[in-house]
């Protein structure tokens, strides 16, 4: 199959560097945004024509269709895009119920389309590296898991923190873990806005026993994206909020010595593990071409958006019952 042709809709805040992407590796044919100011300044900046939805729906040049709109708008839109033959790519979270997201996966499966979410940091290098060194054992047994995702702002009136930033961890922890998560309990707070969390502590347990935890906040005095692996013999550190790239993803050789009635640790030096750097974003943008091309089933398919969407929905009630 020759290059893919892509129509990019939503071009906003996250929606543009969407755009800028599949422009830039050849592949964006239109754009389709309300703001009609918003549209231009895109199509001038990428050279993508101008175009309703229902025209790209109809387009058979189109052949994917990536969407960057309001959460709740995106089981409607891909069931729309799906039913008329496109490929989707719609941003996380796949649909806000679990029902509209098996929906969705069951006609792409029907019609052979690929359906792929937006789950970015899967597509990070340094997080490849660090799934790659868990599951080869370089860190022994994986015993515990956890991530911390905080800033100041960006303060959000329609989704809680919960919604916003746990995503990314949850598919990340889901990736490593690689068992089904069978509990989940969370607590929070509103402190801005009456009845939107601005801090979220989730606690998950799995099917294989093991257990981990993900804090998000947007009312926090820095920025820390952190997630931590410990294993039976070492435990990684991916610190994407650290400001140079290699030194994103730390190994600590820790050894533990419980011969003696205490526990002792022995700490050892960080390692830096150096990873080759590429643009996330560029690299899941092209993953969702590679798909369309090929055939081949997206890592963020729309059953591993479903895992992380059910998640986020136990999350949630256990949230709304504790408050």
């Amino acid at each position: 199959m020759s290059q893919p042709r892509i129509a990019h809709v939503g071009c906003g805040y996250w929606g543009k560097n969407l755009a800028r992407n599949f422009a830039e590796l050849g592949a964006l044919e239109a754009i389709v945004d309300d703001h009609r100011e918003t549209a231009e300044r895109i199509s001038e900046a990428t050279g993508a024509r101008i175009a309703s939805l229902n025209e790209v729906l109809a387009d058979p040049a189109i052949d994917g269709i990536s969407f960057a709109t309001p959460a709740e708008t995106h089981a409607a839109l891909a069931l729309r895009a799906l039913e008329s033959g496109k490929h989707v790519y719609v941003e996380k979270p796949v649909a806000l119920s679990p029902g509209d997201a098996e929906t969705l996966i069951e006609v792409a499966a029907r019609h052979d389309r690929r359906l792929m979410v937006g789950h970015l940091l899967q597509y990070h290098p340094i997080f490849r590296k660090m799934r790659e060194m868990v599951r080869s054992g370089a860190i022994g047994a994986l015993s515990y898991v956890y991530s911390n995702r905080m800033s100041l702002g960006k303060f959000r009136v329609e989704e809680n923190v919960l919604w916003s930033f746990a995503p990314h961890d949850v598919s990340m922890i889901l990736s490593l873990v690689d068992a089904d998560c069978t509990g989940v309990t969370a607590q929070g707070a509103a402190i801005v806005t009456p009845g939107i969390e601005d801090w979220a502590l989730l606690q998950l347990r799995f099917a294989n026993g093991l257990k981990g935890h993900i804090q998000t906040s947007w009312l926090h005095p820095f920025k820390e994206q952190r997630l931590v692996a410990i294993g039976s013999e070492g435990m990684l550190v991916f610190e994407d909020s650290a400001p140079e790239w290699d030194n994103k993803l730390r190994l600590y050789r820790h050894r533990i010595d419980r011969d003696g009635p205490v526990p002792v640790p022995h700490p050892a030096a960080a390692e830096a593990i150096v990873v080759e750097k590429s643009e996330p974003l560029r690299n899941e943008c092209q993953h969702f071409l590679d798909c369309i091309a090929n055939g081949a089933a997206p890592l963020t398919d729309g059953a591993e958006g479903l895992a992380v969407l059910n998640v986020l929905r136990r999350a949630s009630d256990a949230l709304a019952s504790a408050s």
